[in-house]
């Protein structure tokens, strides 16, 4: 049997104008549509518009640069083929319905490997799947292994569905930039709050302490190191101490993270207080030397807070 090349028309839009060709796959391209999982939303339309058209197989087909993408796909088990095979090219070109009754009778399909090879395609309709900018992406077709034509009422549908077609992919990319400005307002607000927990904690600079019926101011520079005591905490300031009713968790929210590090669960130091450290234990320097253990689960962030050389 001889087997006839199949060398097809190049259909580009605007009358083989490149520069449109350019600005289609542009607009197609912006849709980030292309090589995408499947969705819900098209494979119902790809199965309405097999049941209408009493068809075996329906496509969602986009026209890449040298490939047709199939972004949901009823009967066919393929995802893409050679643009150059491509019904659905010429179906995006046209005004409506694209409709080819038997391609093995048509002079410009009959010699496609598509027709003379799985899937053996002899009918194809196809609408045009056009953006609100006028730009042709692709096309929704239906296609068969007989013969056969489609009743006005079915090309109708299937361009109301090419219509769909279109209003799932603006949808989509619509959901797609609120998702995307979403994220970069989060991101924007952990940056501002961020900032602003950095300059509140960096501007605790003091606090009060109730002794004996009176407050006192105790600067957070002049504070070594802070000893939980059960419902109470010890706030060591030079060679005073003085004892409040709080918990580590407060006092953590109350001094500066940058100057004050948790080294054990009943202990916090003032970085700038640290003296020595030997194994398991510190020294602090506030007046008077003083030893203070650490913790094994708090050593590691310690370490990484020391300006270690």
């Amino acid at each position: 049997m001889n087997v006839q090349p199949f060398f097809p028309p190049m259909i580009t839009p605007g009358g083989a104008n490149v520069l449109g060709e350019e600005d289609r796959l542009e607009a197609l391209r912006a849709y980030r549509i292309l090589d995408t999982s499947p969705e819900e939303d098209f494979d119902a339309l790809t199965r309405l518009a097999a049941y209408i058209c009493g068809t075996p197989i329906s496509l969602v087909s986009l026209i890449d640069g040298d490939r047709q993408w199939f972004k949901s796909s009823y009967g066919l088990g393929i995802s893409e083929t050679p643009r150059e095979y491509s019904f659905c090219q010429y179906a995006m070109m046209s005004d409506g319905v694209y409709e080819v009754e038997n391609a093995a009778d048509d002079p410009m399909f009959r010699n496609n490997p598509l027709v003379t090879n799985d899937p053996n395609i002899r009918f194809y309709a196809g609408a045009p799947l056009v953006t609100p900018t006028g730009q042709p992406l692709g096309a929704l077709c239906t296609i068969d292994t007989q013969p056969r034509h489609l009743t006005n009422e079915q090309r109708d549908a299937l361009k109301t569905l090419a219509r769909e077609v279109v209003s799932h992919l603006e949808l989509r990319r619509a959901r797609l930039q609120l998702e995307q400005e979403r994220a970069k307002l989060e991101g924007l607000l952990r940056m501002a709050n961020d900032t602003a927990a950095s300059l509140y904690s960096n501007g605790r600079t003091e606090l009060f302490v109730k002794q004996d019926h009176k407050l006192v101011r105790v600067c957070a520079t002049d504070i070594s190191y802070v000893e939980a005591l059960g419902d109470y905490v010890n706030i060591y300031v030079g060679n005073e101490r003085y004892t409040v009713y709080t918990t580590m968790k407060d006092m953590l929210t109350r001094l500066s993270p940058r100057d004050f590090v948790r080294v054990h669960r009943k202990y916090i130091v003032r970085l700038d207080r640290i003296v020595t450290i030997d194994g398991d234990s510190l020294v602090v320097d506030g007046g008077r030397a003083s030893s203070v253990p650490i913790g094994n689960s708090y050593k590691q962030d310690l370490m990484g807070r020391l300006n270690l050389v």
